[in-house]
């Protein structure tokens, strides 16, 4: 069972047969009255974030959720296919479950991939990934006045701001929360 004393941000539960994820919570209590606990919860499943309060104690079941790790395989027109390289099983996950993760999605690497009730719902991203650049302005000397970053196509698709100094054919380290360069690798 899960209380609400074990409330924490990222914590996974099951509201109504709904798989959701705590983004932010607090504990309130005012003079006289029952404590509440505010919680801010994204549904695993749609996206959808709501607001939603609960008296102190609540207790909730826990949430039949399993995580496997899977290889990506492809993209086709009816979403992306992924296998347990053990069980050579396949599953597959629609656009609107991806989202934007599908710019940092690389043909043959592992991903954490996230399942309610049996069924596959969510990818769990690392916080960055390596990918190569395909296309890139050259930076030319004494632009650095105005400009500091140029733009740079990597292999998925994605465009980010770089340095002048990355070239075509190198790879860099992106960030999958924000989308941004963080390094060269």
């Amino acid at each position: 069972m899960i209380s609400t004393t074990d409330f924490r941000k990222g914590l996974r539960m099951s509201i109504d047969g709904q798989p959701y994820i705590i983004v932010d919570f607090q504990h309130a209590r005012t003079a006289q009255r029952r404590a509440n606990v505010w919680t801010k919860l994204k549904n695993l499943k749609t996206g959808q974030v709501l607001e939603k309060t609960f008296s102190a104690g609540e207790s909730f079941d826990e949430p039949d959720f399993a995580e496997r790790i899977m290889q990506y395989l492809y993209a086709d027109n009816e979403g992306y296919h992924f296998m347990d390289s053990a069980t050579y099983e396949q599953s597959f996950l629609s656009e609107d479950q991806v989202g934007d993760n599908k710019w940092y999605l690389q043909e043959n690497i592992e991903f954490k991939i996230l399942y309610f009730a049996g069924q596959p719902i969510n990818i769990d991203m690392p916080s960055s990934v390596v990918l190569k650049v395909t296309e890139s302005e050259p930076g030319v000397k004494g632009d650095s006045v105005s400009n500091l970053t140029k733009n740079a196509k990597l292999e998925t698709g994605l465009v980010v701001k770089v340095p002048l100094f990355i070239k075509e054919g190198e790879s860099i380290k992106v960030d999958t929360r924000t989308g941004e360069y963080i390094e060269r690798a």
